[in-house]
Formats: structure tokens, sequence, C-alpha cells
């Protein structure tokens, strides 16, 4: 093995997520759709990666097959060295808890608890108390901008401060993944950019994030982007060359 494919190895042996030759079929004879087709992808400590490409690309298939909301139909997802596919559901369950923050396009927030109610929610589920939930839960409101929301339910907040309030809940605790689909898709341009600085000051701070996204300014946060076409990872670069890639297509994808 040469010295490269060597450093390649520790690197990978390193990785937070690691995707294994991941495929996912859905349907069956000719109404067969590939949504990914042996996907390889390694995300170190501290590294912040954005998946872009055209729509039904397999980019959100890429994040729910990471953070254990699917089962890939060949190939492993691995999380901190423990291959998803092969965890009873409730050990599943305490990793997605324990070390994925997931952030949906649609919020995902429980319309009978406040905003604080649905971040400290992931913690009180594994076992930690409600008073010291809360306490992490502020923290967290706090961290994105919107502590004075805590005692709001979602009925009474915008689409904007919903989204942040799904983000926080995504942050809360010692989560070493963060995955976020369209992350800044209701936000202004301003608070957007502060969104990305959280998620960026989390990967400097040792954790990894995985963010779908359409708007190279966007994918400019991150250390590497990832491209996907047709279920395939077809290229990946550093932040610089976003731009060109896109051939002068102006700012989204």
């Amino acid at each position: 093995m040469s010295s490269t494919e060597e450093q390649r190895t520790e690197a990978a042996d390193r990785a937070i997520l690691r995707l294994r030759g991941v495929s996912r079929v859905h349907g069956q004879g000719a109404a067969q759709v590939h949504a990914l087709s042996g996907v390889d992808l390694a995300v170190l400590p501290g590294e912040f990666v954005a998946v872009m490409g055209p729509s039904g690309s397999g980019k959100s298939t890429l994040l729910t097959l990471a953070g254990g909301l699917d089962g890939v139909s060949s190939g492993q997802v691995l999380v901190e060295g423990q291959e998803l596919g092969a965890l009873s559901r409730k050990s599943l369950a305490a990793v997605r808890r324990r070390s994925i923050g997931y952030v949906f396009q649609d919020f995902n927030l429980i319309p009978a608890l406040t905003a604080a109610e649905n971040v400290s929610l992931p913690r009180e589920l594994d076992g930690l108390p409600a008073r010291k939930a809360r306490v992490e839960a502020l923290a967290a409101l706090a961290e994105i901008g919107i502590a004075d929301l805590a005692d709001r339910f979602p009925d009474e907040m915008s689409g904007g401060q919903q989204q942040r309030v799904a983000i926080a809940r995504a942050l809360i605790g010692d989560r070493r993944l963060v995955l976020a689909d369209e992350p800044t898709g209701a936000l202004d341009s301003s608070t957007g950019e502060a969104v990305l600085a959280v998620l960026r000051a989390r990967c400097d701070a040792g954790a990894a994030a995985v963010m779908v996204t359409h708007e190279a300014g966007h994918a400019g946060w991150a250390d590497r982007v990832v491209f996907l076409r047709d279920g395939k990872l077809v290229d990946e670069t550093g932040p610089a060359p976003v731009g060109a890639l896109l051939g002068g297509r102006g700012d989204t994808l």
C-alpha cells in the first residue's frame, strides 16, 4: 500500500461519518429508482462538508441514510465506528439521540411543546432530568440567537423562527455529527449567515457537519463540497472553485 493510500485509510478510520459503497433503491422491477448508487464518503472530526446537486440527485437520501432514518439497500453507514445497519432499533435510537443532530427541511417540531421543550426532548428521552435538559435547551436557543422564544409554541412563531428552533434541537448536547437539510431555507440572508457561523464553530470545536444546500455562497463555509448527480458522487472540491464548477449559472444549483 502506498503512503497516500495509508494516509487515506488512517483518515477514514478516524471518520465520524463513513459511507462505504452505499446504495438505496426504491421500488421493484421497471419501477425501480436508484436514489443512491455506490457512494463512498468519509467525514472527519472538525470537517464541514456541503452536498450539492440537482433536484432528485440523492442529496436528502444521503442525509436520511447517514442519520439512520432509513436503511441502505447495500453498503454500510458508520457513525463513530458503529455500523447503523447492525444495531437494534433501541441501540439505533440511542445513537441518533446522543451522537447525531438532524435539521429537517420541514422542521418536525412537536406542536404541543414549547421551543425549549422541543429542544430539550432528545436529552430527556436519554434520561437527563428535565431541569438540566431545560438549561441545555436554553443555552442552545441562545447560541442560535432566539433565547426569547423559549416558551413559545410552534404556531406562535414564524417559519424562520421555527427553523432556528429545529437547529437548536440538532445542536443540544455533545453531538459529534450534525446533518442539515437546507438549514437556512426559511431564513433571511443575515440570519442564515449567523446559523452557518454556528455550524462552522461546532466543526472547529471538533464535531463534523454535513449540509445539503443549493446555495454556492453557503457551500463556501464548508471545507469540502461533494457533488451528486443521479445518485452518484461525481466530484468533490474545496469551497473556492464552487462557482466555476457550477458553470457560471449563478449562485444556485
